[in-house]
């Protein structure tokens, strides 16, 4: 597994729609596991972009914590139930599936707040709390937003634990999708060409030497390196400078009231315009953001976005997901790009996502240039 994409990790649970049994001795296997290591948490602790917002987040609205009942789902190290109770919350309860509960309840107490914080080491679908909860705190994103299907626990936790006057850490979400230019595109193109002639030669010498014909495999072979090289999306710290058309949002997500259906299969079809002259679309970068906002009745007196796009200033351990093209294509400033998404959890493994990618490139005189549909793996 990537280092990816929360302090912590839970049980999966179809609340808000329906969703197929999943394997828990699998599910740990596939996924929980790595989030019991000390260095995997250290990965994202030292994510200065992520720990800020939470951090601003937490202590510039006290007043959603003083005195109130927290939930962290995922505590993982447990940093943001310390932080719930440092702003004065009277009770946290920490919820951890894996045996990072052991490091969280030594570091409750090291930092004098075993009082406060009660570390629950379990999956959300299974643990039961004495009382319902004001605020509900979990970093449950991951790559592009939702590999890694966390959010299902967090809105299990919301549907059972939290009061109807109750407060979401983060409040909203988005998915951002926006045409590229990248040498990506080149590079692994050429890392699959370079992997079918060594298939090639491996063939003519298997023939040759053992009088085995192994070229009946050769379509299959090639079907494997193709999904490898040009179909899996690629982890990538974008520069501003390699965006060449205006980003378009292509979900929303309101954490207070979004389902498991909304998000299991993600469909958008956006519009962006190219912004450079004469330049070569290598496919489309996506990223995310969340915000910290509170609720319409109860906002935050300081709202906190915490941004995954592409920068100059800043990065972080989620970077941005790349889907390269092959081959690209020759566009110019003005040119309309009409995008089609579609966005599902993949059938072998529900934490990773299969995305479908289509676009219709028609330039200022409206006349239609090329199409193309292509799909994606986020493994």
């Amino acid at each position: 597994m990537r280092t990816s994409d929360h302090d912590g990790a839970m049980a999966r649970r179809g609340g808000g729609g329906s969703s197929a049994a999943v394997d828990k001795d699998v599910d740990f296997a596939q996924y929980f596991c790595t989030y019991g290591f000390l260095y995997h948490q250290k990965d994202m602790l030292s994510d200065r972009v992520r720990m800020d917002a939470y951090y601003n987040a937490v202590f510039e609205n006290k007043h959603h914590f003083s005195g109130k009942t927290v939930l962290d789902v995922g505590t993982g190290s447990g940093i943001l139930a310390i932080w719930s109770a440092q702003a004065g919350a009277r009770k946290v309860y920490a919820v951890e599936a894996t045996k990072m509960a052991d490091h969280a309840r030594a570091l409750v107490k090291a930092n004098n707040l075993d009082h406060v914080v009660e570390v629950i080491e379990g999956s959300m679908e299974d643990i039961t709390l004495p009382e319902k909860v004001d605020v509900i705190i979990s970093e449950w994103m991951g790559y592009f937003l939702l590999r890694e299907s966390m959010f299902d626990s967090v809105i299990c936790a919301r549907d059972r634990w939290l009061k109807p006057t109750g407060v979401m850490y983060p409040s909203h979400a988005r998915m951002w999708l926006a045409p590229i230019v990248s040498a990506q595109a080149d590079r692994k193109k050429c890392d699959y060409d370079a992997e079918m002639d060594d298939w090639h030669n491996f063939s003519d010498e298997i023939k040759n030497y053992y009088g085995v014909d192994m070229s009946v495999l050769t379509k299959h072979y090639s079907h494997e390196q193709e999904k490898y090289y040009l179909q899996t999306a690629i982890w990538n710290n974008l520069s501003p400078q390699q965006l060449i058309g205006t980003p378009t949002i292509v979900k929303e997500i309101d954490c207070l009231t979004a389902t498991v259906s909304d998000i299991a299969e993600v469909r958008s079809n956006v519009l962006s315009t190219v912004s450079v002259q004469n330049t070569r679309l290598c496919g489309f970068g996506g990223w995310f953001d969340v915000h910290f906002r509170g609720r319409k009745e109860d906002p935050a007196l300081r709202e906190v976005e915490l941004t995954t796009a592409p920068s100059d200033d800043y990065c972080t351990h989620w970077g941005q997901q790349v889907f390269v093209l092959n081959p690209t294509v020759n566009v110019g400033e003005g040119d309309g790009l009409s995008v089609s998404l579609i966005m599902t959890r993949s059938k072998e493994n529900h934490r990773l996502m299969e995305v479908e990618l289509g676009c219709e490139i028609k330039p200022p005189s409206g006349n239609q240039v090329s199409s193309f549909r292509k799909k994606y793996f986020i493994e």
